[in-house]
């Protein structure tokens, strides 16, 4: 855990100048410490973002200098191997190293930390988590929602005063580096393999998440899938209150359940009902459910609730729907990063045989296999794209027709050119975004804009 009353008379090293990063030093700064960040790449790489550094941080580019090795603590980027030679050296030489994360709780006021965590659906279910938590504390309070969501919690998270809650998107790369995080709810959603390659296994990666709660007291809440033999294990060695939700059982000793076209909350003894929000997919019940007992929890009551499910439209970049063209639908699902994520927007559209789905990126290591059954039932055709093309052509042969495409735009063409109204063509790629793009809404946002431009 980071005190910032341990190191008021030293430096701050922070690693990497992203967004995280820069929004790290600068508030290091702000609090009176001096800044060095550090990064490999070149300053005409990073010219845009050197230029939102605060007074009192220096900025060094190309690679780190000795310099590094005479602040008094370090801010890994997550993400970032401990096996990194500048990690490996900072702990031998007994440097302090904290997550992005540690830092932006030591000077965060909020009076309520909720933290969203699982393989997928975070970001759904933390951005409607926050407009849950906004109606239920206005007027007074704000909901203050970052993380992996998009805004850097160093950004955010200390503007948050005592009548504020912040909510936090956190990932297995923020979880794995961060200690002494202790939010009032916490969930997790589902656990899938993902990022094994960075995690070394699936028993690391679990035990990542593990550390959303594993700080908590009796009076908190954490959330769990019931439906998910890794969540329920987790449940067994949580140390506050579990809450279980499903979308396949009811009542006994759920806590939220769905049926007949509503969700079920229990408080106590009384049971409530609430339409859900309008979005597609089994998935999105259970993201609903798990946001509503995290808000039921911190102070939110059944009308809230209601009101907010009736008026939630969705995420950006998740099975968001971007337009017709000659009468076949495109969806933007660029979130989807991993095979698991693809397999939730199929479930979610496939019904009938008219999915042209665009599938490629950079692999993750994990076997794409899993899609062949729905791929049977619901595609016309995969159209593949950028690094793992070859990999996924492979594993999917027979299937349905494989189709390389190698950049996102050449599949739009071929799917409009070979399908038929009442397609849809579904961009899910199943992997990360940074062979050919720089993240996943850079990916998501350049699909909308060239779909505008198809004729």
């Amino acid at each position: 855990m980071f005190r910032p009353e341990e190191f008021k008379d030293g430096r701050a090293l922070v690693i990497g100048a992203g967004k995280s990063g820069v929004a790290c030093a600068n508030l290091l700064a702000a609090r009176g410490f001096g800044v060095l960040l550090t990064d490999e790449k070149k300053a005409s790489e990073l010219k845009d973002r050197l230029k939102t550094l605060a007074r009192g941080v220096k900025a060094e580019t190309g690679g780190h200098t000795k310099a590094a090795f005479s602040c008094a603590f370090a801010v890994k980027s997550p993400g970032m191997p401990h096996s990194n030679p500048l990690i490996k050296t900072l702990k031998k030489k007994r440097i302090p190293v904290f997550s992005e994360i540690d830092i932006a709780l030591a000077y965060s006021r909020a009076g309520k930390l909720l933290a969203v965590t699982g393989t997928n659906g975070k970001t759904t279910t933390t951005i409607l988590l926050g407009e849950l938590m906004k109606a239920a504390l206005a007027p007074r309070g704000r909901a203050v929602v970052c993380g992996n969501v998009g805004v850097p919690a160093a950004q955010a998270a200390p503007k948050a005063g005592p009548s504020d809650a912040v909510v936090l998107e956190l990932s297995s790369y923020q979880l794995e580096d961060s200690s002494g995080v202790r939010p009032d709810a916490a969930c997790v959603l589902n656990i899938t393999p993902d990022h094994l390659d960075h995690h070394g296994g699936m028993a690391a990666y679990v035990a990542a998440k593990e550390k959303v709660f594993r700080d908590q007291g009796p009076r908190d809440c954490c959330v769990f899938n019931y439906e998910d033999r890794y969540c329920r294990a987790l449940a067994r060695r949580c140390p506050s209150r579990a809450l279980f939700f499903s979308s396949k059982r009811r009542g006994g000793a759920l806590h939220a359940w769905a049926g007949n076209g509503e969700l079920f909350f229990r408080r106590g003894k009384a049971v409530f009902s609430a339409k859900p929000p309008a979005l597609p997919g089994a998935h999105n019940l259970e993201n609903a459910m798990c946001a509503g007992l995290m808000a039921l929890h911190c102070g939110a009551g059944p009308a809230v609730l209601r009101r907010v499910f009736a008026s939630f439209r969705g995420v950006e970049h998740r099975i968001e729907p971007v337009g017709t063209r000659r009468g076949m639908s495109f969806v933007n699902d660029s979130k989807a990063t991993n095979v698991d994520s693809t397999l939730v927007a199929l479930k979610a559209l496939g019904g009938r045989r008219n999915i042209w789905l665009i599938l490629g990126g950079r692999g993750k290591g994990t076997p794409y296999a899993p899609l062949a059954p729905l791929l049977k039932k619901s595609a016309r055709a995969v159209l593949t794209i950028g690094e793992d093309a070859p990999r996924i052509e492979r594993e999917l042969a027979g299937t349905c027709p494989v189709i390389r495409c190698a950049t996102m735009q050449n599949a739009c063409r071929s799917a409009l050119k070979l399908g038929a109204k009442g397609d849809v063509v579904l961009f899910s790629p199943a992997c990360a975004s940074f062979d050919q793009f720089s993240d996943f809404e850079d990916r998501g946002r350049r699909f909308k804009s060239f779909v505008r431009t198809l004729r």
